[in-house]
């Protein structure tokens, strides 16, 4: 029984850093399946890392062909011993600016994919085995001009915490990765319609020490992984404060 680790949203951003981190330190994975759309990118990866990389061309905006993965493991039955979602999409503006169809592709690539992947993926997993999810620190607080996006990111939080609860017993661990804003492609489609709030240009982290973090607080069992000063400043304020108090605050900084 093949060793593997599936990854979400491989050919960029976070997915392209859990990638490299993964091809280069965890030698006993025997294959690393890479889920993402732009097959050019993934046949990169594969020719940068080898042959334990396995593109896997699929779009999870579209929910039908979630349908390819769960052939492909019913066939193969491998020991997954790491899922890692990494797929994200967030677009910045109001509710009632942004496309139809951008804001529900919101919903299902950040929310509703990786549930249906995690639910998909529990069979095949053993004891020891790991599920990375990854939130955002927008997960903590509901944002105005980021509402959509906030939002899934506080379900895939709250749903992280709780599956970990439920995996418990079975010795599967799930972490929660809840960054600030980090440098990577994700801000080239989110600021189609709007700019991100100036301050969160000042407090922006690198993937790979988000994505290092992550790793290290994974193997601690952390059922939540918070990187940076700023990000850990946001989850004590969203705790001691009013919500209300909070968005106000958030709402200045746009118009």
């Amino acid at each position: 029984m093949k060793k593997i680790a599936i990854i979400t949203g491989a050919s960029s951003g976070m997915g392209k850093e859990f990638v490299r981190v993964a091809a280069t330190r965890l030698k006993s994975l025997d294959e690393l399946w890479l889920i993402a759309r732009r097959t050019d990118r993934l046949e990169a990866l594969r020719r940068t890392y080898g042959s334990k990389i396995r593109p896997v061309s699929l779009d999870l905006a579209d929910s039908e062909k979630l349908s390819t993965l769960s052939v492909m493991l019913e066939n193969e039955k491998p020991d997954v011993r790491l899922l890692i979602n990494s797929a994200g999409l967030g677009i910045i503006g109001r509710v009632d600016e942004i496309e139809r169809e951008e804001l529900i592709n919101m919903v299902q690539v950040n929310a509703a994919a990786l549930t249906c992947l995690s639910a998909m993926v529990i069979p095949y997993m053993r004891r020891g085995a790991h599920i990375i999810n990854m939130a955002s620190a927008a997960a903590f607080l509901p944002q105005p001009i980021f509402a959509v996006y906030a939002a899934s990111k506080a379900y895939v939080l709250s749903f992280s915490r709780a599956l970990n609860a439920e995996l418990d017993k079975k010795g599967i661990h799930v972490t929660a990765v809840c960054p600030g804003p980090v440098k990577t492609e994700f801000f080239e489609l989110a600021e189609r319609y709007r700019t991100m709030a100036t301050y969160k240009k000042y407090v922006m982290a690198s993937a790979d020490k988000v994505v290092n973090k992550a790793f290290i607080d994974a193997a601690k069992n952390k059922a939540v992984s918070v990187y940076s000063i700023p990000a850990k400043f946001s989850f004590f304020l969203t705790k001691i404060l009013p919500h209300s108090c909070l968005i106000k605050l958030m709402k200045t900084f746009y118009k």
